[in-house]
């Protein structure tokens, strides 16, 4: 008799390929395309009993906005009662560290690749306002064809724009930056351009470029930058790890500067963003079916220049007797409640998503939240000039989950 493999959803599940101390990765094969991947099953009493509802609600976020070709794709999360699925990209060729382990160095070439693509995923995540945090090795992957995938975002960060330092110590202690172990704060991007810098090293020299018995002297090495170049590094290549693993964060040339706007346009959304406004992507219901419906804030799309969307939005409010405050592509009106007894306040923002793609978000800062929803329905039937909507039949609450998921 045929035995009856197990599924989830419409994954038939295999071996188990992977296994930690949370969470257990099994290889499955999607029935409906016949594509493998790689599920991650994670239970929920362990998430809650160790306090990781809010990593976990973090690392599957930032997975849905970091879509590069060299970071592992999540497809999607499934949940049951007990457990937590998440269904990623399966990357067959095994980790970058054991390529490592069983060939040693590997040529300049070689190296060189590997770190073209691992800059290239960084730098993405980087301009979404995410940082890794734990670069190493053991978290690139490689496909069938030789091509580097970034894994395990599980200690990454993500910033508002304008916040500065992150101040979490955390990461593998050979790589980890010096500025991280001081305990006064980092620039994320700094940090994760430094553990690139380190294996770089590695995948030159077979070997770390920091590495002690003790913690205190392994410490002392990484906070003086004491480490010795193999004698077959070439002088270009001596010259560029020196560059990338500089003491001062503020001098290394490689870390990209916060994306924006230099003419004052509006704002360009990062991952933080997203996650906080998007309601495509509220992972609660994962953990709490307790939602709140009734939702404070609202969105839309457009395709118009980011002036032209503001001056229509002015225009539209004073034609409803609103008073107007504008500054920086951000909008305040004013006005009475629906009832006649209190104020009534709304604030909109204008941010750019995509080239030539702004989001418009909508919040009420005071008055009934009713009355809000009834002014927000008749605000944007008087935009719709300006309100992209695909095919002209999606509705906006999920024009943003297309646009990131």
């Amino acid at each position: 008799m045929k035995k009856l493999r197990r599924k989830i959803g419409k994954y038939e599940v295999g071996r188990t390929i992977g296994e930690g101390t949370f969470a257990k990765v099994k290889f499955a094969r999607n029935t409906e395309t016949g594509e493998s991947v790689a599920i991650k099953i994670m239970a929920k009493s362990t998430i809650l009993q160790h306090r990781m509802v809010e990593q976990i609600k973090r690392e599957i976020s930032i997975m849905k906005i970091v879509r590069h070709p060299n970071i592992v794709r999540l497809h999607e999360v499934l949940a049951s009662q007990t457990k937590i699925y998440i269904i990623l990209e399966f990357v067959m060729g095994g980790e970058l560290y054991d390529k490592i382990v069983h060939h040693g160095k590997l040529p300049e070439n070689e190296s060189r690749r590997y770190f073209q693509q691992l800059i290239d995923a960084v730098d993405h995540c980087h301009r979404k306002g995410v940082y890794h945090r734990d670069l190493k090795p053991e978290n690139l992957l490689l496909d069938a064809y030789g091509n580097l995938k970034v894994s395990d975002f599980g200690l990454s960060a993500l910033t508002k724009q304008g916040v500065g330092l992150l101040h979490t110590t955390c990461g593998t202690p050979n790589y980890v930056a010096p500025e991280v172990l001081s305990n006064r704060g980092y620039d994320g991007a700094a940090a994760d351009v430094w553990s690139c810098g380190v294996i770089l090293y590695v995948l030159m020299a077979g070997y770390l470029p920091f590495e002690e018995a003790d913690l205190p002297t392994l410490y002392r090495r990484i906070n003086a930058a004491e480490f010795v170049c193999p004698f077959w590094f070439s002088a270009h290549t001596k010259s560029f790890i020196h560059k990338i693993l500089d003491l001062n964060p503020k001098t290394d040339q490689y870390v990209a500067e916060r994306s924006e706007i230099t003419d004052g346009g509006p704002l360009i959304m990062n991952a933080f963003e997203m996650i906080a406004l998007s309601q495509g992507l509220n992972l609660s219901p994962l953990f709490d079916r307790h939602e709140d419906h009734v939702k404070r804030q609202t969105r839309f799309v457009s395709r118009k220049p980011a002036k032209v969307i503001i001056s229509s939005i002015e225009a539209v409010a004073e034609s409803m007797g609103l008073k107007v405050h504008s500054r920086n592509y951000k909008v305040r009106l004013e006005g009475v409640s629906a009832n006649m007894v209190g104020q009534f306040a709304v604030v909109l923002e204008v941010f750019e998503v995509a080239p030539s793609l702004f989001m418009v978000d909508v919040r009420k800062a005071a008055g009934d939240i009713f009355d809000y929803h009834k002014f927000y329905k008749n605000f944007c039937a008087k935009l719709g000039n300006i309100i992209w909507r695909p095919s002209g039949t999606v509705p906006n609450s999920n024009l943003l989950k297309q646009m990131t998921i």
